[in-house]
């Protein structure tokens, strides 16, 4: 438990400040599947330009 004082808030931002790293990181790493996505479910444009399913 975090106490209710001036010491908890700063233990609490400390907390918030390391874990925005981590969420930060996991965005990056799902942003970094993208390229290795696009190559192995490539989406043909003629295709869905002519509207062919």
């Amino acid at each position: 438990m975090v106490p209710d004082t001036v010491t908890g808030a700063l233990i609490l931002s400390f907390i918030d400040f390391i874990l925005s790293f981590f969420m930060i990181a996991g965005i990056g790493i799902v942003l970094s599947w993208f390229p290795i996505l696009n190559r192995y479910f490539k989406v043909d444009e003629a295709k869905l330009r002519k509207g062919h399913p």
